[in-house]
């Protein structure tokens, strides 16, 4: 019986190390494909590089507001990735240490059915006056074959000055053609 129990448990222990040690390394490179993807990376980057261009130009207590960023053919259209784009951009903006106002939590800026936070250019001075907001960030997108190319600008509402701005592009992988499919 002891034999039997010992001759199972030496066979059965190959099988059970390989189980264990594939199930790692496929979450592994399913998590580092993940987590370095290029559109967290790439937007991340980008708010850092409006945080820099920014420094000593905002006040502490007034807050920014981000639109949702759009399709640069198209300006009251945009998809999943404007969409995350000024999402992504607004959180790291955040942890930078600005005052971010979340717009989707007011009812009274213009939402376009799944669309976002659209503003056109004459309505940024009265909604950030409404809002007591100091600056917006704004931002375009326009699609290539291959390439998305990202304009991002924090503008101040009253003058339309540009106080920061950023171009990055993202390729047009898997992920982001999925983004850029109208809803």
């Amino acid at each position: 019986m002891l034999k039997t129990v010992l001759r199972t448990a030496v066979l059965a222990t190959p099988l059970l190390l390989a189980a264990c040690s594939s199930n790692p390394k496929q979450e592994e490179g399913n998590y580092s494909t993940i987590s370095s993807n290029q559109f967290i990376n790439a937007n991340y980057k980008a708010a850092d590089a409006l945080l820099q261009q920014l420094s000593g130009k905002l006040v502490a207590d007034k807050p920014l507001i981000v639109a949702t960023v759009v399709n640069i053919d198209a300006l009251e259209q945009t998809t999943t990735l404007g969409r995350l784009v000024s999402e992504q951009i607004s959180t790291r903006m955040a942890q930078g240490g600005l005052a971010m106002l979340e717009m989707k939590l007011r009812n009274s800026v213009y939402l376009k059915r799944n669309q976002g936070e659209l503003m056109l250019t004459r309505e940024i001075g009265e909604v950030a006056n409404s809002h007591n907001a100091q600056a917006i960030v704004v931002g375009s997108y326009a699609e290539t074959s291959d390439m998305v190319f990202i304009n991002i600008k924090v503008i101040q509402p009253n003058t339309n000055f540009v106080l920061a701005g950023h171009d990055y592009v993202l390729a047009k992988e898997a992920i982001i053609r999925s983004m850029l499919q109208r809803n």
